[in-house]
C-alpha cells in the first residue's frame, strides 16, 4: 500500500494552526438555551489520533448536568408540540441553512478529532444536510388515518412522544448528531449525547443550534464513560431513546429503559456483513465493489462494511489478486490532506482492538494477503493506523470471520455452491447488510431473499440512498428504520379519536 509520508512544512504549519484554533475555542454543553461548562467546571481533553496532540478541552458532565437537560427538555415540550409542523420544519432549514454555512468548519472539526480524512467528513457534511432538509420537507406527511365504521368515524393523528434522547458513535458524528431533525420536526424536544472520543462537531452544533430553537428543545451534553448515558435512559422524562453504536452498549440500553419505565427504543447495531460474489462477474468490477464496501476511507469504522467476502472458489484468487492491488494502493496519510485515501482509528484503544483481531486470526491459520500491522513509515507509525488489511484461509467459524473488527480489516471466504454462500452468510448473530454480485438476475433476487440482513444491494456495495430506509435484524438493530419517512413517525405515537354519530 501506498504509506509514505511526504508533508511540505507548509502542511505542518497548517496542521499546527488548525489544533490551536480548535484548542482555543471554547466547547460548552448546551442546556435550557445556556452555553455552559460541565457542573464544577470537570472537563476532559479530546485527543487529535494522527497527531497524538489533545485539541481541546471537552465540558465533562455530571449527573446533575443530564438532569438539567432532560427537565429542560421536558418544559420545552409542550409548547414545541403545540407549534406548528411547518413552522417546526422551517427552524430545522433555518439549522441546516447553518450547518451548510459553516460546513468546512465542521467538517475540520470531525477530522481533527476523529480521523476522518477531510473528503469523508465534507461528504458526511453534505449527507448530513440532505437528511436534515429531507425531515423538514416531510413535515406535512405526519399524517393519521381515517377508518370507515357504522354510526362512528375513527380517525387518528400523531403526536410527539415528548423528549427523546439520541446517542451516537464516534464513525459519523455531525451526520449522526444533524440527525436530531427527526424528532424535532415530529413536535419532540431532544436531548443528544456525542460519542466522548469525537463529540467537538456536536458541541458545535449546539452553539449554531442555540441561535435558533427555543430554550430546552435542543440540548447537548457529553461526558466520560457509561454513566452520562445510563443517567440519560434512566430519567424520568425521556419516554424515546434512538441509539447508534455496538450491540454491547445497545443491549445495556434496552436494560436501563426497561428497568427505569415502558420507553420506546430504537437500536442500530454493528455487522459482519456478508458481500456474496458469483462466478459470472466482471472480476474488475466485483472487486472495486469489495474494497468500496468494506469502507476503508473510514478504516473500516463503519457498521455496514462488507467485511465478509464470500467468493465462489472458482475465481476465488482472482477476486482476492485483484482486491489487494486496488488495496495497496490505498494512501495512508494525514487525514487533512486531500489525497488521503485512509485516515485513523479513532484512538490507540481501537487500534489495539484491531490489531488484536489480526492476531487471533493468525493463530487461527489465516494467511494475511496484504497488511496487518502499523505502517513502517515513522511518522504514520506514531499515529493511530492499521493497515488496509485482508484476509484469507479462514474457516466461516473463526473469530475475525464472526465478530465485529470495526477496523480495516477484510475476510476473504471461498463458497462452492448458491446453497453454501448463503448458509455462510448467515451463520453470524449480525443481520445489518448484506450484498450479491451476479449477472444472473434471478439469482440476485432469490439470494437476496434469503439473506438476514435488512439493508441489502445487487451489484454494489455501501452506498446510502434518500429517503431510502436503512436499519438491521437480527444482533444489528430493532425498532424500526432511519434516514426516511419511517424515522420521521418513529417519533411520534398514534392517537385514535372516536367521533359518535348521533343517529
Amino acid at each position: 500500500m501506498s504509506s509514505e509520508l511526504t508533508v511540505t512544512a507548509g502542511e505542518r504549519a497548517r496542521r499546527a494552526d488548525e489544533i490551536a484554533a480548535v484548542g482555543d475555542h471554547s466547547f460548552r454543553l448546551l442546556i435550557d438555551g445556556r452555553l455552559r461548562p460541565a457542573s464544577g467546571g470537570r472537563a476532559f481533553d479530546s485527543i487529535d489520533p494522527f497527531s497524538q496532540r489533545p485539541l481541546a478541552r471537552v465540558p465533562d458532565a455530571t449527573a446533575e448536568d443530564v438532569d438539567a437537560a432532560a427537565d429542560a427538555a421536558d418544559r420545552a415540550r409542550r409548547d414545541w408540540r403545540r407549534t406548528p409542523a411547518r413552522q417546526r420544519a422551517r427552524m430545522v432549514e433555518a439549522f441546516a441553512d447553518a450547518v451548510e454555512a459553516n460546513a468546512e468548519e465542521l467538517a475540520l472539526l470531525d477530522c481533527l478529532d476523529v480521523g476522518s480524512p477531510i473528503s469523508n467528513a465534507r461528504n458526511d457534511v453534505r449527507m448530513a444536510l440532505d437528511q436534515m432538509r429531507l425531515y423538514a420537507g416531510l413535515a406535512l406527511e405526519l399524517k393519521g388515518q381515517t377508518i370507515p365504521g357504522a354510526g362512528a368515524l375513527h380517525l387518528s393523528v400523531r403526536e410527539p412522544e415528548g423528549v427523546v434522547a439520541k446517542i451516537f458513535p464516534f464513525n459519523h458524528p455531525l451526520m449522526f448528531a444533524c440527525r436530531v431533525a427527526a424528532p424535532l420536526v415530529a413536535g419532540n424536544t431532544c436531548v443528544i449525547k456525542p460519542p466522548e472520543a469525537g463529540p467537538l462537531s456536536t458541541l458545535r452544533l449546539g452553539e449554531l443550534a442555540n441561535d435558533i430553537f427555543p430554550a430546552g428543545v435542543l440540548n447537548v451534553i457529553v461526558g466520560i464513560g457509561p454513566a452520562v448515558p445510563d443517567r440519560l435512559v434512566r430519567h424520568r422524562a425521556v419516554r424515546r431513546i434512538g441509539f447508534i453504536g455496538s450491540e454491547a452498549t445497545g443491549r445495556s440500553i434496552q436494560r436501563a429503559a426497561a428497568e427505569s419505565g415502558v420507553k420506546h427504543v430504537t437500536l442500530e447495531l454493528g455487522g459482519k456483513n456478508a458481500l456474496v460474489v458469483f462466478d459470472d462477474v466482471d472480476v474488475d468490477q466485483a472487486a472495486a465493489g469489495a474494497v468500496s464496501g468494506m469502507n476503508f476511507t473510514w478504516a473500516g469504522q463503519s457498521c455496514g462494511s462488507t467485511s465478509r467476502l464470500l467468493v465462489h472458489e472458482s475465481i476465488h484468487d482472482r477476486v482476492v489478486a485483484r482486491v489487494v492491488e486496488l488495496v495497496r494502493a490505498i494512501r495512508l496519510g494525514d487525514p487533512l490532506e486531500e489525497t488521503t485515501g485512509q485516515g485513523t482509528m479513532v484512538h490507540r484503544g481501537a487500534q489495539q482492538q484491531a490489531l488484536g483481531y489480526i492476531r487471533s486470526a493468525i493463530e487461527d491459520g489465516a494467511t494475511i494477503v496484504t497488511g496487518g500491522g502499523i505502517p513502517a513509515d515513522p511518522e504514520l507509525a506514531r499515529a493511530a493506523f492499521v493497515e488496509p488489511t485482508v484476509v484469507t484461509g479462514l474457516t466461516p467459524h473463526a473469530r475475525l470471520a464472526q465478530e465485529e473488527v470495526f477496523g480495516p480489516v477484510l475476510t476473504v471466504l471461498p463458497f462452492t455452491d448458491e446453497a453454501e454462500a448463503i448458509r455462510i452468510a448467515n451463520d453470524v448473530r449480525y443481520g445489518l447488510t448484506g450484498g450479491v454480485w451476479t449477472n444472473d438476475l434471478d439469482r440476485a433476487f432469490r439470494v437476496i431473499g434469503e439473506l438476514e440482513a435488512g439493508h441489502t444491494w445487487i451489484n454494489g456495495a455501501g452506498p446510502h440512498f434518500p429517503n431510502v430506509p436503512y436499519g438491521g435484524v437480527k444482533a444489528s438493530g430493532v425498532g424500526g428504520k432511519e434516514e426516511c419517512l419511517a424515522e420521521l413517525l418513529s417519533y411520534t405515537e398514534e392517537k385514535v379519536i372516536n367521533v359518535m354519530l348521533r343517529q
